[in-house]
């Protein structure tokens, strides 16, 4: 029957399939394109809490700059160091490690760090005068929740300071009477953020079931007080007066003593 079909339909019969062929092509090339970038964009987006390696740079160059090798994995003594796989959520083939499972154990030596051919991890930032130096490591910041924490209920507990490397610095205990009782004290854990490397062996160390110390990433952890605001018992920090010149500003309570505003003078103004 095709023999009694005209070259110029053949040709145009043709032509309409390799046409519908194309599309479906197209359409499922772009709906597996579209599910693609999805996992993509959620593995990104997911990262925000990750624990790096010793060393790591800003995540954003960390990301330019990892080549997924995974020699720091390898060279990690204690396989506290993952790459991340699909499904991780975490941008696939970069190192991890997650402190409840496996913490960092602050290796003298770091061999974590000298392998990584790329510079994603920074000898020069793990190092004290040529020396690499684990106590200045930076992988995060261990944060308390007061609420769950059982220190401070009451109950003694001292498992995260006793487990951590950096003894007395990182996290010292601070003594507080129990007031309720009077017979009693609290003592409570407290992170010096100047100190803490975000090792994680406290939080691998809390006896709670889901642990009440976490390790996040320092930008998540940390507030920030702005520049404006000077520590006065901190000569170094005070030093930024020397150039600052005094900005005035007027409003209705300022145009008042200051015994008139403690009195209320505003309050018929206000009604």
């Amino acid at each position: 029957m095709s023999e009694n079909i005209p070259k110029k339909k053949k040709s145009a019969l043709s032509d309409r399939r390799k046409f519908i062929l194309n599309m479906a092509r197209g359409a499922g090339l772009a709906t597996m394109g579209g599910f693609i970038w999805s996992a993509f964009v959620d593995e990104v987006t997911a990262s925000q809490l990750l624990l790096r390696p010793p060393g790591a740079i800003k995540e954003t160059d960390f990301l330019k700059t990892c080549i997924k090798c995974g020699l720091c994995v390898e060279a990690c003594p204690y396989d506290t160091l993952m790459l991340a796989k699909p499904g991780d959520h975490k941008p696939l083939g970069t190192p991890f490690f997650t402190p409840r499972d496996m913490p960092c154990y602050m290796c003298p030596d770091i061999p974590c760090v000298p392998v990584c051919p790329t510079g994603a991890l920074d000898s020069s930032s793990v190092s004290t005068d040529g020396v690499l130096d684990i106590n200045i490591a930076d992988m995060g910041l261990a944060v308390v929740d007061a609420e769950s924490c059982i220190a401070f209920w009451g109950i003694q507990c001292d498992a995260c300071y006793r487990a951590c490397p950096i003894l007395g610095e990182a996290i010292t205990i601070e003594y507080q009477k129990n007031e309720r009782t009077g017979k009693h004290a609290f003592m409570k854990p407290i992170v010096h953020s100047d100190a803490c490397t975000g090792c994680g062996m406290c939080e691998r160390a809390c006896v709670t079931e889901k642990p009440a110390i976490r390790i996040l990433p320092r930008e998540v952890a940390q507030g920030k007080a702005g520049n404006y605001y000077i520590k006065g018992w901190d000569k170094n920090d005070e030093k930024r007066l020397k150039d600052a010149h005094e900005i005035k500003t007027t409003t209705e309570i300022s145009k008042q003593s200051a015994s008139d505003k403690l009195n209320g003078g505003m309050l018929e103004d206000l009604y």
